[in-house]
């Protein structure tokens, strides 16, 4: 609708352009000033030609004013009465210069000028007048009409860069906004892999246990068992929080981050009922932590003791939190046979991009027989210190 409205618009404007160029040409045919022919038709039909032509200037600019000056020529090479040299002209000068065709323009104009004072000149104009006063006038009007077509490209040129830089504003937006979306999505993905993956591991572990345990010592069958309801609540409350989060629900509100330091107590104690014995060690004085930081300590402590217990087949881990002036320093180390996570999973590349994110990094060190340690470096200002949470270490 609007591309049909603005092709109405410019057939009007050229409608309105040709009309006045006509009736201009027409008025001064009309007034016989001058010249050995009197008016008749076919000079008037060279004023309604020089009106028809604004109907082609939008796509041959240059071919309409080429036209005009070759029919203005002819016009006055048939010595017909003078319309001027500037007025006839005018529009296809302006169309030339609005296409931008403004050197196109300017020789055209130019050469009219020179052409037209030549044969005035040898017929014997008073030069004075000629060159003081009309001539200085025709070029005048010729270099506004240019000026103003060139003036009207560069609003039209301006005005459409605007709008490009619009768009692409509003792309980049947009595009930020699924980049957020995803990273969201990354998160949460890691999250559920974390907390889950921890969760199955230690349910793995104990299942083994029950099952030798089963008939020989019932009362560790019942001590495993409790262990996997134990794992198995928190991982369904880790899930209702965080769904909570997603939702924007009452049921998370007023309840510390799933995946925070405050919970160590309760992710240690899950991980030793497997039989892998973990302490946990603080240096420095802890302080409150953004959120953010908290959860990315947190759910790196958690991935690092599942790796051990998945891969690692250690029987002793050791989890040291350093608290220093602008960092967190976290260390998990086990005596195990120093395998890595295996190819293709997420746990480690997960924890390195949780770091990264925050500008920390982490560094995976695991050789054979010389067990399998885990070093992050967290800073603690990541701009959110609005939404801290006070973290104490186990």
């Amino acid at each position: 609708m609007d591309e049909e409205h603005g092709g109405h618009r410019r057939v009007l404007i050229d409608a309105v352009l040709g009309a006045s160029t006509s009736a201009v040409v027409a008025v001064a045919i009309a007034m016989d000033l001058g010249g050995s022919r009197t008016p008749d038709y076919v000079a008037y039909l060279f004023a309604a030609g020089l009106g028809a032509l604004m109907f082609v200037r939008r796509k041959f600019p240059v071919l309409a004013l080429m036209a005009t000056a070759a029919g203005l020529l002819a016009y006055y090479a048939a010595d017909y009465p003078p319309v001027g040299l500037a007025l006839p002209v005018a529009a296809a000068l302006y169309s030339a210069a609005e296409a931008g065709q403004v050197g196109v323009a300017a020789a055209t104009g130019t050469a009219l000028v020179l052409v037209s004072t030549f044969f005035r000149l040898r017929e014997g104009d008073n030069p004075s007048y000629l060159l003081g006063f009309e001539t200085a006038s025709t070029i005048g009007l010729m270099l506004s009409a240019i000026a103003l077509g060139t003036t009207v490209r560069a609003t039209r040129v301006l005005r459409l860069e605007k709008q490009r830089t619009a768009r692409q504003a509003a792309t980049e937006r947009e595009w930020e906004a699924q980049r957020r979306v995803e990273e969201e999505r990354l998160r949460i993905a890691r999250d559920l892999h974390d907390a889950l993956g921890h969760t199955i591991a230690v349910v793995s572990v104990q299942t083994s246990v029950a099952t030798e345990a089963l008939d020989d010592d019932p009362a560790a069958a019942r001590a495993a068992l409790a262990t996997i309801r134990l794992a198995s609540d928190e991982a369904v409350r880790e899930l209702r929080t965080t769904l909570g989060l997603l939702t924007g629900s009452g049921e998370a509100e007023g309840r510390s981050p799933a995946g925070s330091l405050r919970n160590l107590d309760t992710l240690v104690a899950a991980t030793t009922d497997t039989g892998l014995t973990v302490d946990v060690r603080t240096e420095g004085t802890p302080v409150p932590l953004p959120v953010v930081v908290d959860t990315t300590a947190y759910r790196i402590v958690q991935e690092s003791l599942t790796n051990c217990l998945r891969h690692a087949r250690a029987s002793k881990a050791e989890v040291l939190l350093r608290y220093e002036p602008d960092r967190l320093e976290v260390s998990v180390a086990d005596d195990g046979v120093g395998a890595a996570e295996p190819r293709g999973g997420r746990g480690l590349v997960g924890m390195r991009e949780r770091a990264a994110l925050l500008g920390g990094k982490v560094v995976i060190n695991a050789r054979p027989r010389s067990g399998f340690r885990v070093d992050a470096s967290l800073p603690m200002e990541v701009g959110c210190s609005a939404s801290c949470s006070s973290t104490t270490s186990s």
